[in-house]
């Protein structure tokens, strides 16, 4: 009977913490995580993973707990003849690291080369876009960046159109 009293009095205890004392703890945490996260996340480390959409490695994801920086992905994709095609909100960058191609965006072609960047806008019900390698056989490679929150608040939307001709279900 004491022991069930005692559960019920610390589960009150921590019930009793207010919003603002979360918050504060919360911001304290992102803080500390600042502090002594990982500031450089090694590339030659994360293994290339042919995807949906092309081959790809993803150096920073919002479930990675442990660097200096919350809720960011990104990832490098080598588009070897063509992406897969998909249709998300937008609202994300791409840079061009090597290569030159075009995306479509809503049937809409747009060139680009090595140093480009490439800007994918935020629009109701989504924007469909597949990337291309205007140079067969040679490299080209882009680096994206999508901070996790806007792309929650903006619908987190995403449908696969079209699948990358070398993904093979697992």
């Amino acid at each position: 009977m004491v022991e069930r009293e005692l559960t019920r009095q610390r589960e009150t205890e921590a019930m009793a913490k207010s919003h603002y004392e979360t918050l504060m703890e919360e911001w304290a945490l992102l803080r500390e995580r600042g502090r002594t996260g990982r500031v450089v996340i090694k590339g030659k480390e994360i293994p290339w993973r042919q995807s949906k959409q092309a081959l790809g490695k993803t150096l920073l994801y919002p479930t990675v707990h442990d660097t200096a920086v919350k809720n960011w992905m990104v990832f490098l994709q080598d588009i070897r003849s063509h992406s897969g095609k998909h249709r998300h909100q937008g609202g994300l960058c791409i840079f061009v690291l090597e290569g030159k191609g075009w995306t479509n965006v809503d049937g809409e072609r747009h060139d680009w080369e090595e140093g480009d960047l490439i800007l994918l806008p935020v629009k109701p019900n989504g924007i469909e876009h597949q990337h291309f390698n205007a140079v067969l056989g040679a490299p080209c490679k882009w680096l994206a960046f999508i901070y996790q929150p806007y792309m929650e608040c903006t619908g987190a939307q995403m449908e696969q159109r079209e699948v990358h001709p070398d993904f093979k279900e697992a």
